[in-house]
């Protein structure tokens, strides 16, 4: 790939790759934008078939997360990081070690966490060498589990979702149809439950259904049969790409709000989904809980301070409603839109600042 042709184009300011052949470590750090403050994004582990995929995966996801991180309203900028590797063989204490240095030689301009691949355990041997990574043990001042937390996020996102279909932020009586039983979407179908919504789910564990429907007495269906239920709100909290051409003629959904990531297939999804009435919570809006979470821990990390942030969510994606009727645009468009709007204003204060300062220093000589 054309290296600088591509972060000229998208704005990206920083690609770091770093080796060390002694422990076996190919990593890629990309920092896309840092005008909110230190770009924080997760570190990755995966088997990329080339150097090049690898390439292209740090730099998609490093701006995936600025746009995250700006939407959700925190002082950080965009970053991520790629090991190449399996990381059910590959991994080894000296790999992480050295990862932790590079992270401390560019002096908190990116602030790594966990992600695909990698776990707290990780984290904790990367904290032996730089104070400039979240999400490690909470031994260690940590917020431990993001997972409660992004499934709250997802919640009261939700209530802002059903506020604009229905009038009402009330989720009592409302059917919601939960694809995926994980960690995250176990914990929201808790608060749904705990509110009186009625719940439709499928998962490919079994085991998980089950417990939902005993624990919440959930209607469960199968995985091919969850897009064309009854119901007033589609819950996508597994796969992504699950909102396209084959789904879409489905739903009888009037929200689409839910925990996974890149729900949309192709932006023309987006489009469709929008023409059809059906009010959508952008994925990496309502989902940002996690990120959230851990950014607390940069402050010394409080749950109730923490929580409190996380619950603007609500107000993030009701303002994206409001730019989304302000503009005439999809919701999709309309996150994004939100998340430039934050950046450029803040270059444009800080350009003014330089300059006002330039005019202080020329009428003292």
């Amino acid at each position: 790939m054309e290296l600088f042709k591509y972060m000229e184009t998208y704005d990206y300011e920083q690609v770091v790759v770093c080796q060390d052949k002694q422990s076996g470590l190919k990593a890629i750090i990309a920092i896309h934008d840092t005008t909110l403050g230190p770009a924080l994004g997760g570190t990755r582990m995966w088997t990329y078939n080339t150097e090049a995929e690898a390439f292209e995966d740090a730099l998609r996801l490093a701006k995936g997360m600025t746009y995250k991180n700006a939407a959700a309203g925190l002082n950080l900028g965009g970053g991520k990081t790629v090991i190449i590797g399996d990381p059910r063989k590959d991994k080894n204490e000296e790999m992480f070690r050295a990862f932790g240095r590079y992270i401390q030689g560019l002096n908190g301009r990116y602030i790594t966490a966990e992600d695909v691949g990698t776990t707290v355990g990780d984290m904790d041997i990367i904290h032996e060498e730089t104070d400039y990574v979240t999400g490690i043990s909470p031994a260690f001042g940590s917020s431990g589990n993001p997972s409660p937390v992004t499934a709250y996020g997802v919640y009261v996102g939700m209530k802002a979702a059903a506020k604009e279909a229905f009038g009402t932020d009330s989720l009592e009586g409302l059917t919601v149809a939960v694809q995926g039983v994980g960690n995250v979407s176990y914990t929201l179908c808790k608060h749904l439950h705990e509110e009186g919504a009625k719940l439709i789910v499928t998962d490919i564990n079994k085991e998980s259904v089950a417990r939902a429907v005993e624990d919440f007495g959930a209607k469960s269906v199968d995985i091919s049969d969850i897009y064309s239920v009854e119901c007033d709100i589609f819950a996508p909290c597994a796969l992504g790409a699950i909102i396209n051409d084959d789904t879409i003629p489905q739903l009888k959904a009037k929200v689409i709000a839910g925990a996974a990531n890149n729900q949309l297939k192709e932006t023309k999804h987006g489009d469709q989904i929008s023409e059809l009435g059906i009010v959508y919570a952008p994925d990496y809006v309502i989902n940002a809980g996690g990120v959230i979470n851990v950014a607390d821990e940069l402050y010394g990390y409080n749950k109730e301070r923490a929580l409190k942030r996380v619950e603007t969510i609500y107000d993030s994606i009701s303002k994206i409603f409001e730019i989304s009727k302000r503009d005439n645009i999809p919701t999709y468009m309309a996150a994004d839109r939100m998340a430039e709007e934050r950046i450029e204003n803040m270059r444009k204060s800080r350009k003014q600042f330089l300059t006002n300062e330039h005019s202080i220093l020329s009428r003292r000589r």
